[in-house]
């Protein structure tokens, strides 16, 4: 008889509920374990045989991935939007897990790329990096608004510059709206700051990637773009043929087409 298990979790915030599958697809036991990582250890060193393990991707994907991968012969984690199975049936977290394990073992789940730990650092300063992108776009745009909204002109960057803060201070009549723009101000310069050192690290971890050489000679792709590119992709190698490699790489625009 084969010793091959399948395990499905349901991940929750303080319990999930795992379900284990044996090589012909019998249930071997169904549990509720604390999602907590010495208590998953524990768990997954009292199985035998050759483990499989499926959960969604999730808040906890990255870190269930991480710490599992060593106990087990594979981790697969999934994408929720493509298992039709657990949508249309019962949604109790007890069939949802074996239904995971289920389709693991009919190789049925669609798995999410997760790579290595220099992968993961280099998409978590990336997330970093974006996110400070996006606030400061955000800060901006209500600083203008501010302005506009009193019909006062305030188009180009001088707004936004350090050494005229004073004299755009002074344009508005009103100290609450003072107060509000000087905070918003403040706000911009610190996300500024932070936005400078998110920008280093993140080029600083991608010149340490094997492609980093190769890919800045691009033509439209700077460090930041090459840097946003590897942490995306990770290894083309992952993909099944060229003309898939272009579905992640959407939002890099037109200038890069395989």
């Amino acid at each position: 008889m084969s010793n091959i298990r399948y395990v499905g979790m349901d991940v929750h915030r303080s319990i999930t509920v795992i379900v284990v599958l044996d090589a012909a697809g019998q249930v071997e036991s169904r549990s509720q374990v604390k999602t907590k990582a010495e208590n998953l250890r524990d768990f997954f060193r009292g199985i035998s045989g050759k483990v499989n393990v499926v959960f969604e991707e999730g808040t906890h994907s990255a870190w269930l991935y991480k710490l599992l991968k060593p106990l087990v012969a594979s981790v697969t984690v999934c994408d929720p939007r493509h298992n039709k199975l657990i949508e249309d049936g019962n949604k109790s977290d007890d069939e949802d897990a074996e239904t995971l394990a289920r389709l693991l073992r009919l190789g049925a789940v669609k798995a999410v790329y997760k790579g290595d730990d220099q992968q993961q650092q280099l998409k978590e300063i990336c997330r970093a990096y974006d996110n400070l992108v996006e606030d400061s776009t955000r800060v901006q745009n209500r600083l203008k608004a501010l302005y506009r909204g009193r019909g006062i002109d305030c188009s180009g960057h001088a707004l936004y510059r350090t050494d005229q803060r004073s004299d755009w201070l002074e344009k508005l009549g009103e100290e609450a709206a003072r107060f509000r723009a000087e905070s918003l101000l403040e706000q911009l310069e610190s996300i500024s700051q932070l936005r400078k050192q998110a920008k280093q690290r993140l080029v600083a971890q991608a010149r340490a990637h094997a492609d980093y050489r190769l890919l800045v000679e691009l033509p439209g792709f700077g460090p930041v773009r090459v840097a946003q590119l590897i942490a995306e992709v990770g290894t083309p190698h992952r993909f099944r043929t060229k003309r898939n490699v272009s579905i992640p790489l959407r939002h890099f625009g037109e200038k890069f087409r395989l």
